[in-house]
This record gives C-alpha cells, structure tokens and sequence, in this order.
C-alpha cells in the first residue's frame, strides 16, 4: 500500500489499458485491474509486482454482464483507496451499419456507453463527498467525425466526449478532475478483433506514445487531451465555435430561415 491514490482501469488486460497499467505503477500507484481475461492480468500483475513492488488486486469482469459490472461498481463505491477511475474499456465493429446485427450494436454500446456511464456513477459520488479523485475516460477523434464512417463506433465515442465535458462542468468546482483521452488510430488489439488490418491504416501512433502523452495531459489537467492533434488552437476554435453559438439556443421563437 502506497500514500498514493490507488488506480482502477478497465479494459486492463492489453493495449492501452495495460499501459496506463504500467506506467501508474511506475508511478508508484496500487492498482486494480479489469478486464475478461484474468489469466492473462494475473501475469501482467505478478510482473509489475515484481518491477515496481506495488500492490495489484485483478478483478476479472465482463462489463457487457450486469451483474458483473455491478461487481465493478460496488469496488468503486466502497473502496476508500481508489482515487482514480481509467474508462478505458472500448470496442469497435467492422463494416458499415447495415452489415452490422442488432445484436452487436447492443453489445458495443453496452461496453462502450453504459459500462463508463455506470462506473463513473458508482464513484463520483465518492469523489465528489472527498474533494477530491479523478475520472479518465478514454474517446476517440472518431467522435468528432462521421465523415469517417465508424457510425456506431462514433456516437459511442461522442458520447464518452460529451460525458467527460459535462461532469467536467458539475464535478470540477467539487475537486474532482475528468479528462477525456482522444487517440485517433493506435496499434492495439481492437483493430483485429474488429476484422481490420491496423496496417492498411495510413498512420498509426504507437500505444506507449500514446499514453505517454495522455498522461503529460493528465498532469497538465487538461479537460480534453488529443495526443494526434498538433495545432492545438484548432481545437480551441472548434470549442469557441460551439460556445459562441449557446446564448442563441435561448429563444422563444424559430430562426427566421424557418419561417
């Protein structure tokens, strides 16, 4: 046990949920970890004891099942020593909308939208009585474009934005940081298990850099962090963009193109 915030991270087993994994540790941080796979935890775990003398506790879960995810929840909830929640979790689905069963769309939705929501609902309550803890949740860029085609992907992904900003907004006056993490394409295992070839994709950043860099936002505590996003103001113009447009949702009466 450290004086540090112990870590949860979803979605822990590989990619970069493994590597956030790696790098709290390093930073001296307990952690828990989650995933499906617990085999696969327990030996990362028994390695990252070893390098970084840690504890790590490996709380295997499918967050697609309810009652598993309630497992999760309850940690969150009654758990004093977690001071951080990594959202990362996440999966896509290959081909377009109409290729994809409603099943799977349920499925993806399920793990990408509501399993953060509800995590994130298990501790912020807890945060918010302390003054103190973080949220990270990890997007995408394909949030923010449907011209890409990934529309379930990406709705799932606008909506782990929009979340981040909004408890941002209520949780942040209370002591509690939420950042949102968007990469854009990054050589993790989800590209397979989508059906995709990760090395057809025109650029793909690396996942320790893309960590790396999150994290450099995580210290800077920056609401949104885009690693892949060099000019910076552009990002701010798209916010004072969207901003300058709020004081005309107020009105009692359509905009006169509509008339």
């Amino acid at each position: 046990m450290t004086d540090k915030p112990a870590i949860l991270i979803t979605g822990a087993s590989s990619g970069i949920g493994a590597t956030y994994a790696d790098r709290f540790a390093r930073r001296g941080h307990d952690l828990v970890l989650v995933a499906r796979d617990g085999a696969r935890m327990e030996a990362m775990a028994a390695r990252l004891r070893q390098d970084t003398g840690v504890a790590i506790d490996v709380l295997p879960a499918d967050l697609t099942k309810p009652d598993e995810l309630s497992v999760v929840e309850a940690r969150l909830r009654d758990d004093p020593a977690i001071g951080v929640l990594v959202n990362n979790a996440g999966a896509s689905l290959g081909g377009g909308f109409v290729q994809q069963s409603t099943e799977a769309i349920a499925q993806l939705v399920a793990l990408n939208t509501t399993a953060p929501v509800r995590l994130a609902s298990a501790v912020a309550p807890r945060f918010a009585r302390a003054g103190s803890g973080a949220i990270i949740n990890i997007g995408s860029v394909v949030g923010l474009a449907p011209e890409l085609g990934m529309s379930v992907y990406g709705a799932t992904k606008a909506f782990v934005l929009f979340l981040s900003q909004g408890l941002s907004v209520e949780l942040g006056p209370r002591g509690v940081y939420v950042q949102a993490v968007l990469p854009s394409a990054t050589r993790t295992e989800i590209w397979e298990r989508a059906g995709a070839d990760v090395n057809a994709l025109p650029a793909v950043m690396e996942v320790g850099e893309l960590v790396d860099a999150a994290l450099v936002g995580f210290d800077r505590r920056e609401a949104v962090t885009i690693p892949p996003l060099h000019d910076a103001t552009q990002w701010e113009a798209f916010q004072a963009a969207r901003q300058a447009m709020l004081p005309g949702f107020a009105q009692s009466h359509a905009a006169a193109r509509y008339r």
